[in-house]
This record gives C-alpha cells, sequence and structure tokens, in this order.
C-alpha cells in the first residue's frame, strides 16, 4: 500500500442544500403551471408535514 497522507474530505452540505433549494422551486414552479397554486400549497404542506415528522420521530 501506499504510505500517503489522507486528507479530509470537502464540505458540500452548502451546496447540497443550494441544488435541493433549486429543485424543489423548479418543482413546484412546473406544478403550479400544470396543476395551479393550490397543488402547489398542498405538495409544500405534505413536505412541511413529512419534516415535522421525520424531526418528532428522531427526538
Amino acid at each position: 500500500m501506499r504510505d500517503r497522507e489522507v486528507s479530509e474530505a470537502p464540505n458540500y452540505t452548502n451546496a447540497a442544500l443550494v441544488m435541493g433549494a433549486v429543485n424543489l422551486i423548479w418543482i413546484f414552479i412546473v406544478l403550479w403551471a400544470v396543476f395551479g397554486f393550490h397543488i402547489v400549497l398542498a405538495a409544500g404542506w405534505l413536505i412541511n408535514w413529512a419534516i415535522t415528522r421525520l424531526l418528532l420521530r428522531r427526538a
């Protein structure tokens, strides 16, 4: 095996969060264009409900 020093992995947390937000926004825009604003509200509520359930489960 090689005896080289292993460097620390880069932190991509901010990049992942930004890309997640970008993807969420374009999905909401497509839903709004195809189905209307009430579906976007329902999808947002459903995502909020799922995140809350996950947080309560972890606590």
